[in-house]
């Protein structure tokens, strides 16, 4: 928000001022174009914080075994209002830690789903009765996608899948494997989907775009986008 602030002051200067009507007009239009602009991030910030609160005590409410943890979302970073309206699903890196000494010592990851409905977002702020929660674990997250990567490829093989993403790198159109074959994703159109029946709760769907996740309970079709993905894979697998 200081920034946006500084931001509205520097034009403020920048513009020359004269006497002219018209152009005190310009100046009052930039200036509360900015002020929009200003009040948009902040809105969006606020946003952040209260969904970081609210995961934060889902977490506590129901995962009792978490007591020194960090959580953080990056789902709102760079992020206009009308954006997040469209977002279907909100994710938050969590670890927990010890203290040694004066020092966290960092261990276990984990990461939280908030799956959104329509209506999620609206003029009055967010509506977290219309969020469900999942919370994965490293391993959990691993089944997760070598069940995605069977479906999105030609191989078959759980065994060469699951060396490949713990030993590899998830990019935008492939697993890279290091000193080894790479797992290519299948070319898609957009309107083309892959389906398989994950676990009671969950089917999953892929297309070129994204990482579909379809609810069985709310039958909501959730979308991870591939820049999410990645960033999710490399949280529980950076080298």
């Amino acid at each position: 928000m200081k920034k946006s602030i500084l931001l509205i002051i520097s034009a403020l200067f920048i513009i020359p001022f004269n006497s002219k009507a018209q152009d005190e007009g310009a100046i009052a239009a930039v200036a509360g174009g900015l002020l929009a602009i200003g009040v948009g991030i902040a809105a969006v910030e606020q946003m952040k914080e209260h969904a970081e609160l609210t995961a934060t005590e889902w977490l506590l409410k129901n995962h009792s075994e978490f007591d020194k943890f960090s959580l953080k979302t990056l789902d709102f970073d760079g992020k206009k209002l009308k954006d997040l309206s469209s977002t279907s699903v909100i994710s938050y890196k969590i670890r927990k830690f010890e203290i040694e000494g004066d020092e966290p010592k960092f261990g276990a990851k984990h990461v939280l789903f908030g799956f959104t409905s329509y209506g999620w977002v609206s003029e009055y702020g967010i509506n977290f009765d219309k969020i469900k929660w999942l919370l994965v674990d490293k391993e959990e997250w691993l089944n997760m996608m070598a069940t995605y990567t069977k479906l999105a490829s030609n191989v078959n093989d759980d065994n060469i899948i699951r060396e490949a993403l713990k030993n590899g790198k998830v990019v935008n159109k492939r697993i890279k494997v290091n000193n080894g074959d790479n797992i290519d994703f299948l070319k898609l159109e957009g309107d083309m989907y892959l389906v398989a029946n994950y676990s009671p709760d969950m089917k999953f769907i892929y297309n070129e775009r994204s990482f579909g996740i379809y609810l069985k309970e709310t039958m909501n079709l959730i979308q991870i986008a591939r820049g999410n993905l990645i960033d999710i894979h490399e949280f529980f697998y950076d080298k």
